[in-house]
């Protein structure tokens, strides 16, 4: 029997009731969400078709019974598969934006877009300049380039065709497709020939970069997405050495190359100890995120 409409909650109640599930579980968070509360938000505000910023001046709108129904019918699946939320929803927001998100790639999450979406790195971005999302998987990071720096042309390229399937598709979401170019192949190998004219001045990267012990003891969420897009090999740095190894051929005389490294800060030092890498600071912390510029590559 459906409840009556008196004895339907709030969004806020029902966040609540959301948050109290999940707290009663051993989930992990860390894709989208930080926490039970911040993730029963944004189940909850799926319903009422809000983002979950928007959702927070709408805390007294009562639901109907369906969306009540369908906001827990979510909070038991989350629980029941330890599935990370974005696949189960179809979707992830990341700095306010939102993607379509499936198994086919990592959800979108990267301590990059804070410093894309803060202008940190508008000085390697000439107005007309050219910028690469390597290893660009949903294409988050490229789309976030392309919206905070519309007059600049963003490629990206990653070597699973099933991530840039979506990454199109989040293309189409924000037409973009005029602006961000898509590559498909193993890294450099994506791209053309580096000559004069096609070099970037900037480059971001967020590969594969968990180490394999902790690969090994990830959460059954991290399970959930493709081993290909966040294993780093022993040191998590397999990828990264090939990325730095051939980065000067595709930079500007003056550009700059960013690349996430998340917990590896230790094994990028012992890995590269003669680059003068500049720590960028974010959420995180300054050991999360390093800039190279072209001229300390060569």
């Amino acid at each position: 029997m459906d409840p009556e409409p008196s004895q339907l909650p709030t969004l806020d109640q029902c966040i609540n009731q959301v948050a109290t599930l999940l707290e009663a579980t051993d989930l992990h968070y860390g894709h989208g969400a930080i926490d039970a509360q911040s993730e029963a938000l944004w189940i909850v505000s799926k319903q009422l078709n809000l983002s979950p910023t928007v959702a927070l001046d709408h805390l007294e709108q009562v639901l109907s019974a369906e969306q009540l129904s369908q906001a827990l019918e979510v909070t038991q699946t989350r629980i029941q598969t330890r599935k990370p939320l974005a696949y189960i929803l179809g979707e992830a927001w990341l700095m306010g934006v939102p993607f379509y998100a499936s198994e086919q790639s990592i959800v979108p999450r990267s301590w990059i877009a804070e410093l894309i979406v803060d202008g940190s790195l508008e000085p390697w971005l000439p107005a007309d300049g050219k910028a690469l999302d390597l290893c660009t998987g949903n294409g988050s990071l490229a789309i976030l380039l392309a919206l905070a720096c519309p007059d600049i042309h963003v490629s990206a390229c990653d070597v699973s065709l099933p991530a840039l399937a979506i990454a199109a598709r989040n293309l189409d979401r924000h037409k973009l497709n005029s602006q961000i170019e898509l590559f498909s192949g193993d890294l450099w190998d994506a791209l053309p020939e580096p000559f004069d004219d096609n070099r970037f001045d900037l480059i971001i990267c967020n590969p594969p970069y968990v180490n394999t012990h902790s690969m090994n003891t990830l959460p059954a969420e991290y399970h959930a997405e493709p081993a290909l897009a966040l294993a780093g090999g022993e040191d998590g740095m397999d990828l990264i050495r090939r990325i730095i190894a051939n980065a000067p051929d595709y930079l500007s005389e003056r550009g700059a190359i960013l690349i996430e490294i998340g917990n590896e800060y230790e094994y990028f030092k012992k890995a590269f100890p003669q680059i003068p890498a500049i720590w960028m600071e974010v959420s995180a912390g300054d050991q999360q995120v390093l800039l190279i510029q072209a001229e300390d590559l060569h």
